[in-house]
């Protein structure tokens, strides 16, 4: 492995997480400590204005992952708040040996636009707007939807045209869903930087070097799945021997199974830099197993050519994010039953948790850094260790700090804006089925729902964020309730709010509570199509009004044809005059759905990659909504119910 000093200095970010005008976390790798310093100026009352802040320790905490990978995550107090509203530059100085540090236009002068040699964000007085999306798949055929919101980051002329944040919420990266191509460059990577190896127990392998140069390694994970005692798949025990690999994935061939493969993943995804340091060669393959290889090669190639204008939206807009299964697996804590099952293994509880250590370092700490200080600490111990021990992490320390995350119930968070942010955790603290163990758990348990009515409170207006919606497509959601009777709700991703008789009676009641907002948004993703429903309570003309908005995915799609058929039977079975309305449990809500401006006559699904924008009025009512299309056709507006 190369000298640390002959690697780029910068591997990934800057990405910008939460700001305020007392406090910026941000998130960046690097192939070595770096010394920092951030310098900022703005323009105020006219005056030029600057401030430098060198980034020690009490500021950015530097967290090892490999012998050339080092995670710094920025949190910088401010004793003097930055202004509302008005465009703040920035620069991120890397001390040199020369006594002259280097800016960004430097060392990545990819993340800026045009001619500008630093750069920018826009703390807002409040959201006028922002833009939302999820499910992001590298090796899916369509266009990279993130490239909207770096055209839209690009065409704002002054800072009440940029949006005020970007949320991503759910599947920002496919643990379970990997490509041949992306896995290869994935362990390229993990050479290349040294990421740290693990001993694995319960596996076919002993440690994460043979895992890699095991020949079932590619498009045969499957055959390295966790045993049961009784010598039953997990396979078996949830599909009674239908073909679906590790865990309950259809597609996870690939699946990631090591901590360095996770972060290798996070790193090739949000950055082109770590791609420059590879040059990856297929593996030994079948015939068939070449030409998917082939096939998937072209789309990563795509996909790694769009990551300039990826990297540099993250690091000119707050970027906001919360997990949902993909990050982690498929179905992940979808019923009792998975649960006892994937983590009643002690191999199977180390991939759940080794993504979930993952995601808290690139996705859940920049959210709210405050609730894993004590996590991040017993972090820093493991992977520190890891560096005086052959390179390889302690695996009881390891399992000691998995256990311990996985029964962290703080990833929800909320922002004090106007309006109030509510991101939920839907994943974590579900509420499991009261009849059977293999019926699909609530998305909140009856605490957390309590706590999240505590939160609304007073608010005259709240966006809440809900990976899953709220309200879904009621034909789908009864195919999933067919699914679940049967007893097969894994085959049809059976989870959504309605699923759980506590769980949808609690939220529906809270949104009639009469001290929660009268003005509700809820931005959701995960169901891969997009589209609009404005939800009134009937018979009470005093409110609340609800928006439901999913945006999905940035870079996935449904099924066509299917989609359209789905569309079409819904709007057949399910019209506002239907009978069957009232054997949903959404009975006492009128559902009416916006209709994309694009669209054929009738449709209200709009099926397109790319990512969502929402403009709101002062009252935190959506006032325009749009879905931006990654395919460059024009956005499509969703145009109101009249």
């Amino acid at each position: 492995m190369p000298h640390p000093d002959l690697l780029p200095a910068v591997l990934a970010g800057p990405l910008l997480r939460r700001l305020e005008p007392g406090r910026l976390v941000l998130w960046l790798v690097g192939s070595r400590p770096l010394a920092l310093t951030l310098k900022l100026s703005w323009i105020q009352d006219q005056n030029p204005q600057t401030l430098e802040v060198v980034l020690d320790a009490t500021r950015c905490q530097v967290v090892p992952v490999g012998r050339a990978a080092f995670i710094h995550l920025i949190d910088v107090p401010l004793q003097s708040p930055l202004p509302h509203d008005v465009s703040i530059s920035y620069d991120l100085l890397i001390a040199q040996a020369n006594g002259k540090p280097s800016g960004i236009a430097e060392w990545a002068p990819h993340l800026l636009y045009g001619n500008a040699q630093t750069a920018d964000f826009v703390l807002h007085s409040r959201i006028r707007q922002l833009m939302h999306g999820s499910c992001r798949k590298p090796h899916h055929y369509a266009d990279e939807g993130l490239l909207c919101v770096d055209r839209v980051l690009a065409e704002a002329r002054t800072p009440e045209h940029s949006p005020a944040l970007l949320m991503m919420s759910g599947d920002q990266v496919y643990a379970d869903d990997v490509a041949g191509p992306m896995l290869r460059a994935i362990h390229g990577l993990i050479a290349r930087l040294g990421l740290f190896d693990e001993y694995l127990d319960g596996a076919v392998v002993d440690d994460s070097t043979r895992l890699y140069d095991h020949p079932a390694s590619y498009y045969h994970r499957a055959d390295l799945l966790p045993a049961l005692e009784s010598n039953e798949t997990l396979r078996e025990r949830f599909f009674g021997g239908v073909k679906k690999p590790i865990f309950t994935s259809s597609t996870a061939d690939n699946h990631l199974v090591t901590f360095a493969e996770v972060m290798a993943m996070y790193l090739l995804v949000w950055s082109p830099t770590p791609w420059t340091l590879i040059c990856p060669t297929p593996p030994r393959l079948d015939d068939e197993e070449r030409a998917r290889y082939a096939r998937e090669q072209l789309q990563v190639d795509r996909f790694r050519d769009g990551l300039n204008g990826v990297a540099r939206v993250f690091a000119h807009v707050s970027c906001l994010m919360i997990f949902d299964d993909h990050d982690v697996t498929d179905d992940w804590n979808l019923s009792a039953q998975w649960e006892a099952t994937a983590y009643g293994n002690p191999f199977s509880k180390r991939i759940i948790g080794n993504a979930l250590l993952a995601y808290m370092l690139c996705q859940g700490w920049g959210n709210n850094p405050d609730a894993f200080a004590a996590l991040l600490n017993k972090t820093l111990a493991l992977t520190t260790a890891a560096q005086t021990r052959d390179n390889h992490l302690d695996a009881s320390a390891q399992d000691e700090l998995l256990s311990e995350l996985l029964k962290f119930q703080q990833w929800h968070y909320v922002l004090p804006t106007s309006p109030a942010l509510v991101v939920l955790d839907t994943r974590t603290r579900r509420w499991r089925s009261e009849f059977t163990l293999k019926q699909p758990s609530g998305l909140l348990d009856w605490e957390a729902l309590s706590e999240l009515q505590h939160e609304l409170l007073d608010h005259p207006s709240a966006i809440i964020v809900s990976p899953t919606p709220i309200f879904g497509v009621k034909l789908i959601e009864a195919i999933q309730k067919v699914f679940s009777w049967c007893g097969y709700p894994l085959l049809v991703d059976a989870e959504n709010w309605m699923a759980h008789r506590g769980a949808a009676q609690v939220i529906l009641n809270i949104f009639r509570h009469s001290r929660t907002p009268g003005n509700y948004v809820i931005l959701s993703g995960d169901v891969h199509y997009s589209f609009v429903y404005e939800v009134l309570i009937r018979h009470r003309d005093a409110g609340p009004k609800i928006w439901q908005i999913t945006s999905s995915g940035i870079k996935n799609e449904f099924p066509r044809s299917l989609l359209e058929w789905f569309d079409r039977l819904n709007r057949w079975l399910y019209s506002p005059r239907s009978p069957l309305n009232w054997l949903t449990r959404r009975r006492r809500m009128q559902v009416m759905p916006h209709t994309p401006e694009h669209a054929e006559a009738g449709e209200r699904l709009w099926n397109s990659a790319g990512v969502g924008q929402v403009f709101f009025n002062e009252q935190g009512q959506p006032e325009a909504i749009y879905q931006h299309n990654a395919d460059g056709s024009p956005s499509t507006r969703m145009v109101e119910p009249q």
